[in-house]
Order: structure tokens, then C-alpha cells, then sequence
């Protein structure tokens, strides 16, 4: 019989309705859900109809979550959103121990095993501009010599560090003076640079806490940025520091925040060339922001990595009667 409302005979809406029931419901289907752990935000309708079909009765013929159920799904999304917001915002141990491989390589880009290198050092203020020369060496993680050669007035100067400890030499004075680590941020020899700097210490890595925070681009490519936070109860000068590594591992930048947060000094790779083989940051000024145009330069003239290195350069002894 045709019908002008355009609905369909009772019979025939009885066998589509068995037909949905049928396809929406079996017993064995029947409240039971499935996720694909694999599921991203862009899946979630896929996955919302997928439960939709795998739990529901029939009213009526017509296929129905049920309420226990409709919850059910609801926390579970939920859930979900909370655990993704969640992993977007805190960063877990894999980051922090990804952030401190990426520092790792840095530092080892940097010294290797051992390195010895000859460093120009240009320091420019506004009473003029001056320029020394140096040489330093290093070994492992925790010993390195610097010494100035040039000129006559500063050579002779020189720095060691061994572990924790810092010694200077003057040779106007022929004494060898161990620094407190309160010392070790102070400026270097009138420069922007401190002990610490120029002696490529990794302290950072092992003082502080490490956070990935995100990438971008600089010269040469992608960097990642990390920010670092010292660790409680660690005496350190920096409420802060946040670094930028390139993905083959040159430093490019790294700023320094006081205890308040106030950014203090930057440092910035200008150069980056191949020295010994590897990728190297060349070229590294470092500005302080409370003196705008007050700036110190270094530039790696030569350098040697993974060299050996005899054991008597560390001491006190050669620090002030130098054998090398």
C-alpha cells in the first residue's frame, strides 16, 4: 500500500529496526567495550562509535546505550583528556633524562675525552678594546687548565680546575690562590666571561634539574631548548638557565636568570665551522643586559680533540711552574 507521510509500513520499519538491533547488539557483544590503546585525539569519533555499537539494548527495536554505560564512556574520555593535558604539560623522568643526554653530548662535543685549544679573547668597552690570547686544556669531565699567553701584562695568569676545586695563579704576585665557589661567577680577567665560563665547566648538567621546552630554529638548522633549574639544596649562582642546543649538538645560546628571574648575562654561538672533525661553536660573545654594548668575543683559533694529555699538567705545582 503506498503512504503519502513517507514513512514505511509497520512491517517493513519492524524488519529494518530487527536489522539495526541485530547489527548494533549481539549477546556476545553485549556491554563490552574495546579500545585501541594506539587511539589519538583525531581517532576519538571512531572510537566513540565503536563503543556505541558494542554496548547498548533495544527499546522500542531501536538500538540504545545504556545509562550505566553512557557513564561508563564518558569517564573514560574523561580520563583520557585529563592524561593527555596532563603529558602535554608535566614533563616525566624520559624527558628529563632526554633533556641531561642532550647537555651530556654538548659538553662532550665540546671538550671530548681531552682537548687542548687556542682561544683570542676580545673585550670591548666603552674606555676601548682589548685583546688576550690564551691556551687551555682539558680532561674528562672534571679537570682543565686555562692560561694566558698574551699580552705580556696578562701572560702568565691561569686557571685550574680540578673536581671542585678552583686555583689561580698571578705571576705578579707568584702565588697560587684557591677561589671559594662564590668566586667562580665573578669576571675573568676584566671580561664578561667568568672562571666557570672559560674553563667549559659541566656543572650545569649534575646541578640542576633539566626540561625539554620545545624546538626551534637557528642558524644551521633546528635547536632544541632547555630550561634548567637548580637543584634544592645545591650552592649555585644561577636562579636559572635556559640553553639552546642544536640537534648535532653546538651550543647556541645560553641565558642566565637570577634567583628572581631576572635574565642577568646571554651567551651566543655567532660561528659555527668544523674544527678536529666535529661541529664547533667558533665564535661565542657574551653581552650583559644591565651594560648595554659592553661585550667579550672569544674565538677558537685552533684546537685538538681525544689527544693524551700528561697527568702532571693538573697540579698546582705546573699551574705556577708551568712545564708545558
Amino acid at each position: 500500500m503506498d503512504r503519502t507521510d513517507g514513512s514505511l509500513p509497520r512491517a517493513d520499519m519492524r524488519h529494518v529496526t530487527d536489522r539495526l538491533s541485530r547489527m548494533a547488539c549481539s549477546s556476545e557483544a553485549h556491554g563490552q567495550m574495546h579500545l585501541d590503546n594506539r587511539s589519538t585525539r583525531s581517532e576519538f569519533p571512531i572510537v566513540v562509535r565503536t563503543l556505541t555499537w558494542q554496548s547498548c539494548e533495544t527499546t522500542n527495536g531501536l538500538a540504545m546505550l545504556q545509562a550505566p554505560f553512557r557513564r561508563s564512556v564518558l569517564a573514560i574520555l574523561l580520563g583520557m583528556t585529563v592524561a593527555l593535558s596532563a603529558g602535554a604539560l608535566v614533563p616525566n623522568k624520559a624527558t628529563a633524562q632526554d633533556a641531561k643526554s642532550i647537555l651530556r653530548a654538548t659538553f662532550d662535543n665540546w671538550r671530548a675525552d681531552s682537548s687542548h685549544t687556542t682561544i683570542s679573547m676580545t673585550i670591548i668597552r666603552a674606555s676601548g678594546t682589548r685583546n688576550l690570547t690564551m691556551k687551555s686544556w682539558t680532561q674528562g669531565e672534571k679537570k682543565a687548565l686555562v692560561r694566558f699567553t698574551a699580552p705580556a701584562r696578562a701572560a702568565g695568569n691561569a686557571t685550574l680546575q680540578v673536581g671542585n676545586s678552583t686555583h689561580v695563579f698571578n705571576p705578579k704576585l707568584n702565588q697560587v690562590i684557591k677561589l671559594p665557589a662564590s668566586a667562580l661567577s665573578q669576571s675573568w680577567m676584566g671580561s664578561d666571561f667568568s672562571y666557570d665560563d672559560l674553563a667549559r665547566s659541566d656543572k650545569v648538567i649534575d646541578d640542576y634539574t633539566h626540561t625539554l621546552k620545545g624546538m626551534v630554529n637557528v642558524t644551521g638548522g633546528r635547536a632544541h631548548v632547555i630550561e634548567s633549574v637548580p637543584k634544592r639544596g645545591v650552592p649555585v649562582v644561577w636562579g636559572k638557565q635556559v640553553l639552546t642546543i642544536r640537534t648535532d649538538g653546538v651550543l647556541m645560546e645560553v641565558e642566565y636568570y637570577d634567583q628572581v628571574g631576572k635574565r642577568v648575562r646571554v651567551m651566543t654561538t655567532d660561528r659555527v665551522g668544523s674544527i678536529g672533525g666535529r661541529p664547533y661553536p667558533v665564535v661565542m660573545t657574551m653581552r650583559t643586559d644591565a651594560k648595554p654594548g659592553q661585550v667579550t668575543r672569544i674565538t677558537t683559533e685552533s684546537a685538538e680533540f681525544d689527544i693524551p694529555i700528561p697527568a702532571y699538567l693538573f697540579t698546582k705545582s705546573n699551574l705556577q711552574n708551568p712545564r708545558d
